[in-house]
C-alpha cells in the first residue's frame, strides 16, 4: 500500500515539475522569436536545465518518472525498515524583499514526496489542534481568511492597539530540542513512524527546519502552537500567517503582554526578534481622529494588503511592483523594438493600425485579468454568465475595497499608455516615419477609453479596450458574493509572494 501511494505521488510530482520545465522552455522560445522579429542581432536562445539536475538524476523529473516503480519500491522498503535518510538538498539563494538573501532547500524528488506524504498525514490528523487564527500551511485556512478577519476587526474598532513583531530567520533558527519536545505535547497525534521520518529530516542541520519541503510547514505550525495559545489565554486577538503576526486589543494593558509572550517564545525556540523590522506597539486609529498615544498609525501592512479601519487596499510597495510590470510590458512592445539605429522586421504603424499597440494592451489585460476578456467580464457582471475563474493579478487581492485606489490606478494606466504611445511616435519620427494623426497616436486622455472600446480589430470589437482595475474588481466582488472567497481567489494565493 505504501509503495503504491509513493509511486502515485512521485509520478504526480514529476508531471508537475516536467510541465513547469516545458512552460519555461516555451516562454524562452517565444521571447526569442519575438526578439528576432523586432531587433538586430538578438541574443542567442539559451536553454539550460537546472544545474542541480546534473548533481543527481533524482532531481530530474523525466528520469524519476521513467524509474518511478523502482524508486517507489526502494523508498517504501527503506521507510518500513527505518533505514531511510533524505539526501542533502541543493541550497539555492533567492532574493529577499529587504535586499538580502534567503536560502531555500531543493530536495530530490523522492525525498520531497516523502516529506509531502508525512505532511498530509500529520495535517489530516491534527488540523483541529491549531488555532483558528493561524492561517498558513493548512487546507482549511488561507491568506484571504486572515485578511478578512483582520479587516472586520479593525472596522469594528476605530481605535485599537496593535503589536507587530518580526522574527529573524524563523525557519532556520528553530531549536531542535524545542521541536522534539512539542511532538509529545498539546494533544498532537504523531505516531512513531512519523516521528522517525521527522527526525531524519531534522538531522540534515544542527538547528532549524529546511525551507522548501512540506514537512517543515507542519513543524512551523507545531512550533507556534504554544505562542498562539499564550496569546489566546491573555485575551489577545491576533492573526498569524507562518511567522507574520499582527496582534491587537482594545486594552493597552493587554497589548503590552504581547511583547512578553513574543519575547518568551523567542528565548524558548531560539528564534531572534528582528527589532529593526518590528514596529512594536502602536495605536491604530482613523485618519484625523485625535490620539494621545505616542506611536500612532492609520493603517497596518499585512502580507500584500494595507489595512485600516476604513478600507482595505493593496500595499503601496505592491502597487509600485504592479506599475513597474505594466510599464515594462509597454516598453517591451512599444519602445524597445524601435530603439535600434536600423530597424529590422518592424511593422511600421499604418492605416490606423499598430499591431504592437494591440499586443501591449492584450498583455496588460492578461496580466490583470488572467485569461478573461472584456466580453466575458461584461456578460458576467450583467448576470448572463453564472461563474468565472479568476487567475490574473487582481485575483490575488480579492478582498480590497479601496475604490479610490483602483480609480487612481485606472487613471495612471491611461496616462502611462498615452506617454508610451507619444514616446513611440517621437522615436518613429526621428527615424523618418510620420505617424501622427493616425491611430493610436491621435488619442488623448479624453478619447482613448471610448475609441479603444469601440475600435474593431480583425472585425472584433473590444479587443483593445483599455483594461480596468475597477472593472475586474467589481467582477471579483460578484464572484465572492456568489461563490465565496475560496472559489474566487487565485488558486495559487497561498504561494504568492505577498
Amino acid at each position: 500500500m505504501l509503495e503504491k501511494t509513493l509511486r502515485e505521488m512521485i509520478e504526480k510530482e514529476c508531471d508537475k515539475l516536467g510541465q513547469r520545465y516545458h512552460d519555461f522552455h516555451n516562454s524562452i522560445e517565444m521571447e526569442y522569436q519575438r526578439n528576432k522579429r523586432r531587433v538586430n542581432n538578438p541574443p542567442n536562445k539559451e536553454i539550460k536545465p537546472p544545474e542541480y539536475w546534473e548533481i543527481d538524476k533524482k532531481f530530474n523529473p523525466f528520469y524519476v518518472k521513467k524509474h518511478s516503480k523502482q524508486i517507489a519500491h526502494s523508498l517504501a522498503h527503506k521507510l518500513e525498515s527505518e533505514t531511510y535518510t533524505p539526501h542533502p538538498p541543493y541550497i539555492m539563494e533567492v532574493d529577499k524583499k529587504d535586499g538580502g538573501k534567503r536560502e531555500v532547500a531543493i530536495f530530490q524528488i523522492p525525498d520531497s514526496v516523502v516529506s509531502k506524504y508525512i505532511y498530509k498525514r500529520l495535517t489530516a490528523k491534527n488540523r483541529h489542534r491549531f488555532s483558528s487564527t493561524s492561517y498558513a500551511y493548512r487546507d482549511d485556512r488561507n491568506v484571504h481568511f486572515a485578511i478578512q478577519d483582520i479587516s472586520i476587526e479593525l472596522m469594528n474598532h476605530p481605535r485599537v492597539f496593535v503589536a507587530e513583531f518580526d522574527f529573524k530567520n524563523f525557519f532556520g533558527s528553530l531549536n531542535h530540542e524545542y521541536l522534539y519536545s512539542q511532538l509529545n505535547k498539546n494533544g498532537f497525534i504523531i505516531n512513531p513512524f512519523e516521528k522517525y521520518v521527522i527526525s531524519r529530516f531534522l538531522t540534515l542541520a544542527d538547528r532549524g527546519v529546511p525551507q522548501g519541503t512540506s514537512i517543515s510547514l507542519f513543524l512551523a505550525n507545531l512550533a507556534c502552537w504554544r505562542l498562539d495559545r499564550s496569546l489566546e489565554d491573555e485575551g489577545l486577538r491576533f492573526a498569524r500567517y507562518a511567522d507574520d503576526t499582527v496582534i491587537w486589543s482594545n486594552s493597552y494593558e493587554k497589548i503590552t503582554k504581547a511583547y512578553d509572550i513574543i519575547h518568551g517564545f523567542s528565548l524558548e525556540t531560539g528564534i531572534e526578534i528582528n527589532f529593526n523590522k518590528s514596529d512594536g506597539i502602536s495605536l491604530l486609529c482613523q485618519s484625523g481622529m485625535p490620539a494621545e498615544f505616542g506611536e500612532i498609525k492609520y493603517h497596518i501592512n499585512f502580507l500584500g494588503y494595507k489595512l485600516s479601519g476604513q478600507k482595505t487596499s493593496i500595499k503601496e510597495v505592491k502597487v509600485l511592483e504592479i506599475k513597474k510590470q505594466i510599464s515594462y510590458i509597454l516598453y517591451r512592445n512599444l519602445i524597445q523594438p524601435i530603439k535600434p539605429t536600423i530597424l529590422k522586421n518592424i511593422i511600421i504603424p499604418n492605416n490606423n493600425e499598430d499591431p504592437s499597440f494591440v499586443t501591449a494592451i492584450m498583455q496588460i489585460r492578461r496580466y490583470l485579468y488572467g485569461n478573461l476578456n472584456e466580453q466575458s467580464i461584461r456578460l458576467y457582471l450583467s448576470g448572463q454568465y453564472n461563474r468565472l475563474k479568476f487567475k490574473g493579478l487582481m485575483s490575488f487581492y480579492p478582498l480590497i475595497n479601496d475604490e479610490e485606489q483602483l480609480a487612481e490606478l485606472d487613471g495612471w494606466l491611461v496616462s502611462t499608455i498615452l506617454h508610451a504611445t507619444k514616446l513611440r511616435e517621437k522615436i518613429l519620427l526621428s527615424k523618418g516615419y510620420r505617424v501622427s494623426g493616425q491611430f493610436p497616436f491621435n488619442l488623448n486622455k479624453q478619447t482613448m477609453l471610448d475609441i479603444c472600446k469601440k475600435k474593431k480589430i480583425k472585425n472584433r470589437v473590444g479587443i483593445i479596450q483599455i483594461p480596468s482595475f475597477t472593472r475586474i474588481y467589481h467582477a471579483i466582488q460578484r464572484g465572492i458574493e456568489n461563490d465565496g472567497i475560496e472559489y474566487t481567489m487565485n488558486p495559487k494565493s497561498n504561494i504568492y509572494n505577498y
